[in-house]
């Protein structure tokens, strides 16, 4: 079997200076692909490529599967996975309509709500002096928390639009309800057989009202855990068409109950939390993944004991 592994950052070298602004996600994207690549690698009867550029169509039409890692902004994810389907090839990951879906966040909270998902209210109108502040500015479809704000009063607006404009982000806004609690994300492996949660992860973001992203941790607290769980897989019920490795970001409240618990956004692709997960995971989470998408019932998940720490650039520290 030939697994064709394309990250498009890496691939295309989009923020591979430091002083990019895109660097953080290029590092993220190179953890990923490195580890996923790596696992693949190790199944049995399978064969990784990676080839850039001009070869992609070639690559996907040769491949049994393709495995697509790239950011949501802009329409990225879904232009390479159309490009898959175009070229003739087998999409390792969410179809294009649950990929246009998952990317489109606003498009997502009205789907949730329909569905009686807890998400925080969302809407696409510019924030005024006005709002019931704090409230989160960020991208319809953002990815690594590019160009996501706090404000905390209406005082951080002119300062936030600046930032933005430095930035060069030019996509459209969403304004979103600011609920307070730990962040966390759920994994899936998906397929026709169902879908799978893996071990919930705690994810470790800046405190400088930036919500950049700096890594994770897990395990977490058996009962947040399965608070974290019972959520993700409400979220992912009601988006039809996810297949492979889906993440889903949380916000986990003080209640014990679950009732200020929050669904954030679906990521319709691989995660940084990979990274940490296949260091517990006492299988091969690559192989999973591919057994999953292909429809096979998977074996109950073992994971080793301990914990870990990742960071965005691949870092892992084991405890």
């Amino acid at each position: 079997m030939r697994v064709f592994v394309y990250e498009s950052l890496t691939a295309t070298g989009t923020g591979r200076e430091p002083a990019s602004p895109e660097h953080g996600m290029y590092r993220e994207g190179r953890a990923m692909r490195d580890a996923v690549a790596a696992d693949l690698g190790r199944a049995p009867g399978v064969e990784v490529t990676a080839p850039e550029g001009a070869e992609f169509d070639r690559a996907a039409r040769s491949a049994d599967w393709s495995l697509v890692i790239a950011p949501e902004c802009g329409g990225e994810l879904l232009r390479l996975a159309m490009r898959v389907s175009e070229a003739g090839g087998r999409l390792l990951g969410p179809s294009a309509d649950a990929i246009g879906l998952c990317s489109d966040k606003l498009a997502l909270a009205e789907q949730w709500r329909a569905n009686g998902v807890r998400t925080p209210a969302t809407t696409d109108r510019v924030p005024t002096r006005c709002e019931p502040f704090p409230v989160v500015w960020k991208p319809r479809d953002g990815a690594g928390s590019t160009a996501t704000f706090r404000l905390d009063s209406h005082f951080a607006l002119a300062s936030a639009k600046a930032r933005l404009a430095a930035e060069g982000h030019t996509g459209p806004m969403i304004l979103q309800e600011f609920v307070p609690g730990r962040a966390a994300s759920v994994a899936f492996l998906c397929g026709p057989a169902g879908n799978v949660p893996l071990a919930p992860t705690f994810q470790l973001l800046s405190d400088d009202g930036r919500f950049r992203y700096l890594g994770g941790e897990l395990p977490i607290p058996p009962d947040l855990a399965e608070r974290a769980a019972a959520l993700a897989r409400r979220a992912i019920d009601c988006v039809p068409g996810l297949v492979g490795y889906v993440g889903v970001d949380l916000v986990l409240g003080d209640a014990a109950d679950g009732s200020r618990d929050f669904a954030i956004e679906i990521n319709p692709r691989l995660t940084t939390s990979y990274v940490g997960l296949r260091e517990l995971a006492v299988f091969n989470l690559g192989e999973a993944m591919l057994a999953a998408a292909a429809g096979e019932a998977l074996a109950p998940l073992r994971w080793k004991a301990g914990s870990v720490r990742f960071g965005p650039d691949g870092s892992v520290a084991r405890g």
